[in-house]
């Protein structure tokens, strides 16, 4: 397909573009969207699906390309035990993450050829499709809300051989994280091969559909070496992109996934964000923070998710995310496919946001940052407007503000200029 960026355009397929985010040499680079370095990343940003039918996702796909989304993330196909019936809201429980068999492709979400449609309209738009695997585990024992446990025996490829011996997560124990039960969720034996074998068969399923990357659930439940040793070794063969969900706060903790070979969601950065995006919060803690100040190229950024809710200044927060290095993602059950605000961020970042970030302004109230020589981005949180006198990497030269929330500025010979605020809002600056 082809991608259009401020310099021109360029054509990649569409699994080159999501391997490109994990191009860990790329992001040394720094270079601006002229040079290529943005495009490594990819151009937009995924939306993100949950408990959605694929009917309804395919309806979507005209207007998420519309927007300047590249990709999509969709949940687990696989059929997996709870339907909506036993549902208390759209979160609780969360639909598709107890698998009950890895090899049928007819869910609570659609059947297998439903899937297929979406996944071919998806690629027929110029969009991506990231799907969900769970690798971890199967479904529980216990009775929930009417629905009754799944059994040993209720597995079509496995047996109570394949899975760690039932025991509650220890968090203070490592071992005990990977290889223990995660809430009654029968802990698969990634050791066995016979076990390896029945996911790689799942991942490979995966890759028949046409789907371009994985998102891997729950990872830091399961150990690194299978990540690096297998999984991501059976995607890249398949030529599949692949990101860590990493629930985690610690860059380090996240990092050590990342390192197997994959991207890592940025959940440093996002608690990070929770603190500084409400009215009393601190700007200053977005400097630095995150897995994306670390490897940017291999951080997939996001505001909220099922798991965890957004800041207080949700949107104030998109227009970080959007706009900074990452990759990011916005949540379909929070912000909808017509989203004013978010279609002009993703504009302002598939034609303006490359570069590397740097920081202009930190303050508790107001926070700059430049993607080096192509976009000045301000951010206030309060409730009056706020000023700060910035440098820049342009001299005598007009920025015009691309959100039309604040007026012209002049940068002087020696690349300073004044940036204002609105109350609660941002400014995305750059020549015209």
């Amino acid at each position: 397909m082809t991608r259009q960026f401020a310099g021109g355009s360029e054509d990649f397929s569409r699994r080159d573009v999501l391997r490109g985010m994990g191009a860990l040499g790329a992001a040394a680079t720094g270079a601006s969207l002229t040079t290529g370095g943005a495009q490594a990343v990819g151009s937009s940003a995924v939306y993100q699906y949950y408990h959605t039918d694929w009917t309804q996702v395919e309806s979507d796909l005209s207007t998420i390309a519309a927007q300047g989304y590249d990709a999509i993330q969709v949940p687990p196909a696989q059929y997996s035990r709870l339907d909506r019936s036993h549902q208390e809201g759209v979160t609780d429980p969360p639909l598709g993450y107890q698998p009950v068999d890895l090899k049928n492709f007819d869910s609570v979400f659609g059947t297998e050829a439903e899937y297929q449609s979406m996944v071919d309209e998806a690629h027929n738009q110029g969009l991506d499709v990231i799907a969900d695997a769970v690798v971890n585990h199967m479904a529980a024992n216990d009775d929930f809300r009417g629905a009754p446990g799944i059994t040993f025996d209720d597995l079509p490829y496995f047996s109570e051989r394949d899975f760690h011996p039932e025991d509650s997560i220890d968090y203070s124990d490592p071992e005990s994280v990977e290889n223990d039960w995660l809430v009654g969720l029968k802990d698969l034996k990634q050791e066995s091969s016979y076990v390896r074998g029945q996911i790689q068969d799942y991942v490979q399923k995966y890759a028949n559909l046409g789907v371009d990357g994985i998102r891997w659930d729950a990872v830091k439940h399961v150990p690194e070496w299978f990540f690096e040793d297998y999984a991501n070794e059976w995607a890249d063969d398949l030529g599949l992109w692949t990101v860590g969900e990493c629930l985690d706060g610690s860059v380090d903790y996240c990092m050590q996934y990342a390192n197997t070979g994959m991207s890592v969601t940025d959940y440093p950065l996002y608690y990070k964000m929770k603190d500084a995006f409400k009215p009393y919060g601190d700007l200053r803690a977005l400097d630095g923070a995150g897995v994306v100040d670390q490897s940017p190229y291999q951080a997939l950024t996001f505001v909220s998710n099922h798991d965890s809710g957004p800041p207080k200044l949700e949107k104030l927060a998109y227009a970080y995310i959007l706009t900074y290095e990452g990759y990011p993602r916005v949540y379909s059950n929070r912000v909808g496919v017509s989203d004013g605000d978010i279609q002009n961020l993703l504009w302002i970042r598939n034609n303006l946001a490359g570069g590397a970030a740097y920081t202009r302004h930190s303050s508790s109230p107001l926070y700059v940052f430049e993607r080096y020589n192509n976009l000045l981005v301000g951010l206030n949180r309060t409730g009056s407007w706020r000023s700060a006198n910035v440098y820049t990497s342009w001299s005598n030269t007009t920025l015009n503000d691309y959100t039309g929330h604040a007026g012209d500025i002049s940068t002087g010979s020696g690349g300073y200029t004044n940036v204002s605020v609105p109350p609660e809002s941002w400014v995305c600056y750059a020549p015209y």
